[in-house]
C-alpha cells in the first residue's frame, strides 16, 4: 500500500489493510525460510556461483591454492558462508573503507559483491582488486543480481530471499572496452600497451620500455591506469641503473609458450624501481597539492601488464597510462620513490628465515604510498615504523610475492629525523641450497618501494 492509497482510506480501513498486508509479508517471509524442503538462497548461491566459478584449484578451493596466501579465502562448500559473512577483507582498500567480505543488507559495503560485478564505475575506481572469477568469463547479470538480493535481505545462511529464477538468466552484459583518453593538450602524456592476445589457459605477462615522450623536465601530480578486464595488475616501473635498460618498444614476455621462465626477462626485472600502479582495472590518483613527481627530459619507463585467461578462447589484453603534469611553479615538494633493500640476506636451505633490517633518514620525511618486493621464497613481508612515538608499530603487510599489496595511507606517516622504517621479511627456503641476495628468480630480494617526500 503507498502512500496515498492509505491517506484516502477511512482511517479503521486504512489501518486494517495495513495489519493484514504485514500479516501477510509476515507469513509469507515465514514460509520461504520455514518450509524444510526448500533450499535456502545461500546453498543455491554455493551450488551455482561459488562451487562452480570460485572454490576451483588454483583459486578458493582450499588453504594449499597458491593464490591463499593473498586473499586468505576458502569458498568450498561447508566453509563459504562463515569466511564470508561479517568478515573484514584482506584487501587494504577495502578495510579502510568500512567494507566487509559481505555486510549483511548493504551489497556496496560488500567486497564479494565489488568483486563480481563488472559495471565499470560501481566502486568509483577504489583498488578493491581484480574482477572475479579472475581470467574467466565474467558472471551472468542473474548471478549478480541474485548475490545482490542475498546480500540486501540480511544474507542469511537459512531461507529463500532471492528469486532462484535469476540464477538460471544467461544474459552477460560485456561493455565494449573504451581505452582511456589520452590527456589534453599540453597537460599530460598517454603511454599505452597496445592489444595483444593472451592464449587459452594461459597467464601472459609481459614488459615493454617506452619513451615517456617529454623533451623537458615533467612533474607529475596525478597519474591514470585503465585496463581491459582480466588483468591481473599494471606497474609502471623505472629503472635503478640507466646503464643496463632493456631495448626500447621490444615487448619481453616473463612466460615461454610452454609456460617455462624467460631468465632474460627475469633478469631485468632486478633492476626496477617502482612508479605506478594498479590491481584494479581503473585507477586515478593524485598526488597532494603541491606535490609532484620528477621525471627527467627523455624518460624511458618498463610498462607490466600481466594477464590471466582460464577460457578456452584467445582473450585481448589492453592498457592504457596517463601521466599528468603540472607548472613547476606550482611544486612545493617533489615526490621521491622509496628504494629500501637488505642485500644481506644469508637463507640457509630447508629452513625458513626471518631477515630484518632497519633505515633511518637523516632528514624528517612524509610517506604517502608503500608496497614491497621479493622473490618466489618470501612468505611474508612486514613493514614496521623505526623509532619514535610508534616504535615497532606495523603499518604494511603483504604475503604475495608476485603481486604485493600497495597501500596508499589515508592520514600520511612523518617520520621524524633518525626515525625511518624496517623491513620483517619472511622466507622459506624451500630448496637444498643456501640462497642469497641476487638478480635472478633463483636468487632473493628484500625492498620497500613507495612515495614519500622530505619535511622542512
Amino acid at each position: 500500500m503507498n502512500r496515498l492509497t492509505s491517506t484516502l482510506l477511512p482511517s479503521g480501513i486504512g489501518v486494517a489493510c495495513l495489519l493484514l498486508a504485514m500479516a501477510s509479508c509476515q507469513n509469507a517471509a515465514t514460509d520461504a525460510t520455514d518450509d524444510p524442503t526448500a533450499v535456502s538462497s545461500f546453498d543455491l548461491m554455493q551450488q551455482k556461483i561459488l562451487t562452480p566459478s570460485c572454490a576451483t584449484a588454483g583459486c578458493h578451493a582450499s588453504e594449499k591454492d597458491p593464490s591463499f596466501a593473498q586473499h586468505g579465502l576458502v569458498l568450498a562448500a561447508g566453509l563459504a558462508y562463515q569466511n564470508l559473512v561479517g568478515v573484514d577483507p584482506k584487501n587494504s582498500s577495502a578495510k579502510a573503507d568500512g567494507l566487509k567480505r559481505v555486510k549483511a543488507f548493504a551489497s556496496l559495503e560488500s567486497l564479494l559483491y565489488h568483486k563480481l560485478n563488472a559495471s565499470a564505475g560501481h566502486h568509483s575506481g577504489r583498488q578493491y582488486g581484480n574482477l572475479m572469477p579472475l581470467g574467466s568469463a565474467q558472471l551472468p547479470d542473474g548471478q549478480v543480481e541474485f548475490v545482490r538480493r542475498w546480500i540486501e535481505a540480511g544474507a542469511p545462511k537459512t531461507g529463500s530471499v532471492a528469486d532462484a529464477a535469476l540464477l538460471d538468466d544467461k544474459t552477460t552484459t560485456v561493455a565494449t572496452y573504451e581505452p582511456l583518453a589520452a590527456p589534453a593538450s599540453g597537460r599530460g602524456i598517454q603511454m599505452r600497451i597496445a592489444a595483444f592476445d593472451i592464449q587459452p589457459k594461459f597467464e601472459r605477462e609481459l614488459f615493454t620500455r617506452q619513451l615517456v615522450g617529454n623533451t623537458a623536465p615533467m612533474y607529475v601530480n596525478r597519474y591514470e591506469i585503465k585496463m581491459r578486464s582480466g588483468s591481473h595488475h599494471f606497474v609502471a616501473y623505472d629503472f635503478r641503473n640507466k646503464s643496463l635498460l632493456p631495448n626500447l618498444n621490444d615487448v619481453r614476455d616473463l612466460r615461454n609458450p610452454d609456460n617455462s621462465l624467460n631468465f632474460a626477462t627475469a633478469l631485468t626485472m632486478s633492476n626496477h624501481v617502482y612508479l605506478a600502479g594498479s590491481q584494479a582495472q581503473y585507477i586515478d590518483y593524485t598526488f597532494p597539492e603541491g606535490m609532484a613527481l620528477l621525471l627527467p627530459a627523455g624518460a624511458s619507463l618498463d610498462l607490466n601488464s600481466h594477464y590471466v585467461n582460464k577460457t578456452d578462447g584467445v582473450m585481448k589484453g589492453e592498457a592504457q597510462f596517463n601521466l599528468y603534469s603540472i607548472d613547476p611553479a606550482q611544486v612545493k615538494q617533489v615526490v621521491q620513490t622509496l628504494d629500501l633493500g637488505n642485500s644481506s640476506l644469508n637463507l640457509p636451505p630447508n629452513q625458513r628465515t626471518t631477515a630484518t633490517r632497519s633505515f633511518t633518514f637523516n632528514k624528517p620525511r612524509r610517506i604517502l604510498t608503500l608496497t614491497s618486493h621479493m622473490h618466489k621464497l618470501g612468505e611474508k613481508f612486514v613493514i614496521r615504523i623505526k623509532g619514535g612515538t610508534r616504535d615497532g608499530e606495523i603499518i604494511y603487510t603483504s604475503t604475495d610475492w608476485e603481486h604485493p599489496d600497495i597501500i596508499t595511507f589515508k592520514t600520511p606517516i612523518d617520520l621524524k629525523a633518525g626515525e625511518g622504517l624496517t623491513s620483517e621479511i619472511t622466507y622459506n627456503n624451500t630448496t637444498s641450497k643456501a640462497v642469497g641476495f641476487g638478480l635472478t628468480s633463483e636468487d632473493e630480494m628484500g625492498i620497500i618501494f613507495g612515495y614519500y617526500y622530505e619535511l622542512p
